[in-house]
C-alpha cells in the first residue's frame, strides 16, 4: 500500500443532478416512509436472456431474514448530519443518508476517522466522518474481513497497465463504491462456489459456473479496436453458460454516486462504436452522451465490443445500485428507453441489465451467506437505521416508531413534518465541511482520460 494519506474529503461528483432525474417524490405529506410496494419496471424489453429477471420477492425464514428496503431516503436534518460528522453542502438527500449511516458503521466497529484527529474550521469538521484515519485506512478497515482486504491489496499491486484505482478512496473512503465493489464480490472472487451460487440466482438463464472474478477490468484499454480510452467496469464476471460455452458478466457498481459526471472528452471513436455497436436507436443520441448517461453508454460499448472482438463469446452488461438512490435509478431507466427492443436486435448482441444492490444481497442471502448478507445491509442498505436515529433525536423518544410501521402519537417536542408543502425544488444539501478549497471539486477517478 502507498504512504498516502486518505483525502478529508471523497471525490465530489453528485452536486446537482439534471432535472429529469431529480424529481421529488409525491407531494402528499406523511409522517413515515412505509415499504414500497411499486417496483419501477422498465418500459420496454432490452434483454434475451431466459430467466435473468426471476428473482423472488423477499422471504423471511427462521434461517434468512427478508431484506426489505423502506420506501424514500430519509431526510436527515443538518444538525444531526453534523453532530455525525455527515456534513457537506452538496450532498444529495441520499448521499447525505447513506455518509450517515458510513459514520455510524465506523462508530459501531470502533474504527477512527480523520476528523476524530482533525481540528475545526469555520464551517464545520475539518474532516467527514467517514473517512478514516490514515492507520485504519493502512490497517484495511473499510473491509468486511481481512481476507476480502488481502484481496484489495493483491488486486490494487497487480492492476492492469493504466488502471485508473484511486488507493485513497479504496481503502479510505467507506463511502466509496470501491470498497463496496469488494465487499460485495470480494467473497465470490474467493469462493467460486458460493459465486456460482449468486449469479445462477441473479442470471439463472446465463450462468452455470463462475469461472473467476476480475476487478477494474478493460478487454481493450486505449486499444482503438475498442474505444480507444481508459474505459473499464468495476468486474468482470468470467462464467459458463448453460450452453457450455465461456461468457462474461461485466458489472458497474454505483452506490452514492449523482451519477452526473465528469463525463469524458468526447471522441470520434465514440461516435463511431456507438453505431458499429447495434445497439441503439438512435446511435446518434444527444443523451446517450449527457454527462448522467454517458459512462454507462461507454462501458456498454466496451462490452459488446469484447464480444464483436473475440474476447468473449456471449456476455451481459450488468449495472449495480441501491434502490433509494433515485439518480442512480433514474439513469438506469433512461438509458434502456434508448436501447433497441430485444425482439429487434440481433441475438448476439449484449443485453443491459439493472439490479438493485439489495436484489444482490438478497441473492447472497439465499445462496447460504446469510451472516454475510446481512452485514452488507447494515453496512449499506439499511435505511430504517437513519430514519429511526432522526427521529429519535428529533422527538427525545428512545424507541421510535420503525419506518414501516405507522407512526406512534408523537411526543414533545413535536415532530417537524417530514415533507414540505407544494415542495419542488431538488433535495436538499448541506453545508460543505472540508478542508480542501471550496472551488476543488476534481473528481478522484476518471476512467477516459
Amino acid at each position: 500500500m502507498s504512504n498516502s494519506i486518505p483525502s478529508s474529503e471523497p471525490a465530489i461528483s453528485d452536486a446537482v443532478a439534471p432535472a429529469a432525474l431529480a424529481a421529488g417524490p409525491g407531494s402528499s405529506d406523511v409522517t413515515a416512509p412505509t415499504a414500497s410496494t411499486t417496483p419501477a419496471a422498465p418500459t420496454k424489453s432490452t434483454s434475451t436472456i431466459a430467466g435473468h429477471q426471476t428473482r423472488r420477492p423477499p422471504r423471511e425464514t427462521a434461517s434468512k431474514p427478508a431484506f426489505i428496503q423502506i420506501a424514500r431516503t430519509p431526510l436527515v436534518p443538518e444538525k444531526i448530519l453534523k453532530e455525525h460528522g455527515a456534513f457537506c453542502v452538496i450532498d444529495t438527500r441520499f448521499r447525505a443518508a447513506a455518509r450517515l449511516l458510513q459514520c455510524l458503521w465506523l462508530c459501531d466497529h470502533d474504527i477512527p476517522a480523520a476528523s476524530s484527529n482533525a481540528s475545526n474550521t469555520v464551517d464545520g469538521p475539518a474532516a467527514f466522518g467517514n473517512i478514516l484515519s490514515p492507520e485504519a485506512a493502512y490497517a484495511g478497515r473499510t473491509f468486511l474481513s481481512s481476507a476480502i482486504h488481502r484481496l484489495a491489496l493483491q488486486e490494487w499491486l497487480m492492476c492492469e497497465e493504466d488502471a485508473a484505482i484511486d488507493d485513497e478512496r479504496l481503502f479510505g473512503n467507506a463511502l466509496s463504491s470501491m470498497p463496496l465493489a469488494f465487499n460485495v464480490f470480494g467473497p465470490m472472487a474467493l469462493d467460486r462456489k458460493l459465486a456460482t451460487s449468486i449469479f445462477r440466482e441473479l442470471l439463472p438463464g446465463f450462468v452455470r459456473s463462475v469461472e473467476r472474478i476480475q476487478f477494474e477490468h478493460s478487454p481493450g484499454r486505449r486499444d482503438e479496436r475498442f474505444l480507444a480510452d481508459r474505459s473499464a467496469v468495476d468486474l468482470a464476471v468470467h462464467v459458463i453458460t448453460p450452453t457450455g460455452e465461456p461468457g462474461t458478466v461485466f458489472i458497474e457498481v454505483k452506490y452514492s454516486e449523482s451519477m452526473e459526471g465528469p463525463a469524458a472528452r468526447m471522441r470520434d471513436r465514440y461516435n463511431e462504436a456507438s453505431k458499429q455497436v447495434r445497439l441503439y436507436d438512435n446511435p446518434d443520441s444527444v443523451i446517450l452522451r449527457s454527462p448522467p448517461i454517458e459512462q454507462i453508454w461507454r462501458e456498454h460499448m466496451l462490452s459488446q465490443l469484447a464480444v464483436d472482438n473475440g474476447i468473449t463469446p456471449r456476455a451481459i452488461f450488468m449495472a449495480i445500485g441501491p434502490k433509494l438512490n433515485r439518480r442512480v435509478q433514474g439513469v438506469f431507466r433512461v438509458y434502456q428507453g434508448e436501447l433497441i427492443d430485444a425482439d429487434r436486435h440481433d441475438t448476439d448482441r449484449v443485453p443491459f441489465i439493472p439490479l438493485t444492490l439489495e436484489t444482490v444481497i438478497e441473492a447472497i442471502a439465499d445462496a447460504g451467506a446469510t451472516d454475510h448478507a446481512q452485514v452488507l445491509w447494515d453496512r449499506y442498505c439499511n435505511f430504517d437505521r437513519v430514519y429511526r436515529l432522526s427521529l429519535q433525536e428529533l422527538t427525545g423518544d428512545a424507541t421510535p416508531t420503525p419506518a414501516n410501521e405507522p407512526a406512534r402519537e408523537p411526543q414533545a417536542p413535536r415532530l417537524p413534518p417530514t415533507r414540505r408543502g407544494l415542495a419542488t425544488t431538488s433535495p436538499r444539501r448541506t453545508r460543505a465541511a472540508s478542508s480542501r478549497p471550496r472551488g476543488n471539486t476534481a473528481p478522484a477517478k476518471q476512467e477516459a482520460v
